[in-house]
């Protein structure tokens, strides 16, 4: 394992994330997600392999994640030797004051401890002034109840005003972004990626493997993720001829390479200066997988031979409005 820094904190993480919205229980939010010994396992596989950034939400499995995780990682490690990494948004007043200190302390207790490595908010909220929810986040920094902050999914511009907004008033800004990217969806490179190198700003990535589809050489699996991730399909599948050239490509430099795909893919994340993306595992050979990505160093070449098919689609994270109450899968297939 390889590890690096956060923005300009002095948080080290692994350059692998394992992305907790595999566990908890299943059909409470998806249908494929991991129970508490199944998760237990993952975890615990990480852990060995050096693992020590782990990502989840408020929101995920009906609380469950938060909950599992905590439970397991207190059995299995000491506190000081993990980064929690946990969100804030899609809840009752998404991010306003109230709702920042109410979530917090519902976060803290699920996962069994005192402080959060990363408080993270989930996407921009329309109804909350920008300072509102600043001046709250900066409060749990200043109380000890989290270390650093991120934020995820979101316009350019909406990540600059919030920088600019701590920064005029001295409250802690934003030293990680959890976007979505990988090779099939590129659209940040324009505004949010540029902005986030200009600050200093750490990438996490969610989805660099575009739900599996970089993982194999055909678009779609007999996995029950495959048959059943309604997100997963709403983000995807309306693009699959034109990325099915880039999936061609990845499994093309696979082969020259004697690796897998997913290291490509995970590889290029690297190249392109993410710090840690967030990999999904729902079986343990999945981690031993993506560790092996170290070993693969791209060429400029390879770069652009994997990014050349590459053409603009619509936006799918970043979002125009606040989802009706009550709403945490977004961009759903109908």
């Amino acid at each position: 394992m390889e590890y690096t820094k956060l923005g300009n904190t002095d948080i080290e993480v692994s350059k692998l994330c394992i992305g907790c919205m595999s566990f908890g229980e299943a059909g409470t939010m998806h249908d494929w997600t991991l129970n508490e010994q199944e998760s237990e396992k993952i975890i615990c596989h990480a852990l060995e392999l050096g693992y020590n950034f782990f990502d989840t939400a408020n929101c995920y499995s009906a609380e469950t994640s938060e909950e599992y995780l905590g439970k397991i990682l207190k059995k299995h490690t000491a506190r000081e030797n993990v980064v929690i990494a946990s969100k804030v948004y899609f809840n009752e007043d998404r991010l306003s004051k109230k709702a920042i200190a109410r979530e917090i302390d519902k976060t803290l207790a699920r996962l069994g401890t005192d402080y959060l490595d990363l408080y993270i908010i989930h996407r921009f909220d329309y109804d909350t002034p920008i300072e509102e929810t600043m001046e709250a986040l900066h409060e749990l920094v200043k109380v000890g109840k989290v270390r650093a902050l991120g934020a995820s999914a979101m316009y350019g511009y909406q990540f600059y005003n919030m920088q600019s907004t701590a920064r005029e008033h001295g409250w802690t800004p934003f030293s990680v972004m959890e976007n979505h990217y990988n090779l099939l969806y590129r659209e940040d490179e324009r505004e949010l990626l540029p902005i986030c190198r200009q600050m200093n700003v750490s990438l996490m990535p969610y989805s660099p493997l575009a739900a599996g589809h970089l993982a194999r050489a055909q678009w779609k699996s007999n996995s029950l993720r495959s048959g059943t991730d309604q997100v997963a399909m709403g983000k995807y599948d309306s693009t699959e001829v034109q990325d099915m050239h880039i999936v061609k490509r990845v499994a093309e430099l696979a082969e020259k390479y004697h690796c897998t795909m997913p290291q490509i893919a995970i590889a290029w994340q690297w190249a392109k200066g993410v710090a840690s993306p967030i990999i999904g595992a729902t079986k343990t050979h999945y981690l031993d997988d993506a560790a092996g990505a170290f070993a693969i160093t791209l060429s400029a070449e390879d770069l652009s031979y994997l990014e050349e098919p590459y053409v603009p689609h619509r936006i799918v994270g970043a979002i125009d409005r606040n989802p009706p109450k009550n709403t945490i899968l977004l961009g759903e297939k109908k």
